[in-house]
């Protein structure tokens, strides 16, 4: 395609045929080279997902040049998020069919990403990043079918749900309205006059203190 818009630059005689890693590389160095100069810039996890064999990858660099040379936007393809893994794959098979933990491990890590960066911690990450997607793969396969992994529902699901009756609310704006009344009664001023309070008088036996001195 760059040969097309740009012949002289893109001699097609001195880049190499074949798929081996270090034939892609130096392939696509010289291709850098070129954008470089003519200010032109693409996705490198595009370029890397292409170089590794990634889902999805080629597909999306071929609409990224396509854009860039014609300044034409394909509609519904770019923009999207890039994901170059088999999650769309895996979710077109049925459960049964679906990978592993080490099955995800092997489809979504190339053994040509190791070989090109070969620092530990980074594969590791990847690594992670990918049994993470496994693993919210697996809980959403769950929520889809709890009978298949024996999921047993909860006391909140298993409880019968009512729909609440009429007198029910009734009865609440009832003594919603007792409240607010009584809630009014005791907010004015009661005062208790002194004549409406009547005192009954007791009459108490002193008993006899000879007797208790006799005792």
């Amino acid at each position: 395609m760059f040969s097309w818009y740009y012949h002289e630059d893109f001699p097609m005689h001195s880049y190499n045929n074949g798929t081996s890693l270090p034939t892609k590389q130096g392939n696509w160095a010289q291709i850098e080279r070129f954008l470089v100069k003519q200010n032109i810039h693409l996705q490198k996890e595009v370029l890397d997902g292409t170089i590794h064999c990634k889902p999805g990858a080629a597909e999306l660099l071929v609409q990224e040049i396509y854009t860039i040379l014609t300044n034409r936007r394909i509609k519904g393809i770019q923009g999207r998020e890039i994901d170059f893994t088999d999650r769309d794959y895996q979710d077109q098979l049925p459960m049964l069919a679906r990978a592993t933990a080490s099955k995800a491990i092997k489809n979504n890590l190339r053994l040509t990403e190791v070989i090109a960066e070969p620092n530990i911690s980074t594969n590791q990450r990847k690594v992670q990043a990918i049994i993470h997607m496994h693993l919210e793969q697996r809980a959403a396969e769950r929520v889809q079918n709890p009978k298949r992994f024996n999921v047993k529902p909860t006391l909140g699901e298993l409880a019968v749900r009512l729909p609440p009756s009429s007198h029910h609310g009734d009865d609440s704006s009832d003594s919603n309205a007792s409240v607010q009344s009584g809630t009014a009664k005791s907010s004015e001023p009661f005062i208790r006059s002194k004549a409406s309070v009547h005192f009954k008088e007791i009459e108490v036996r002193q008993t006899d203190r000879r007797s208790l001195i006799a005792i």
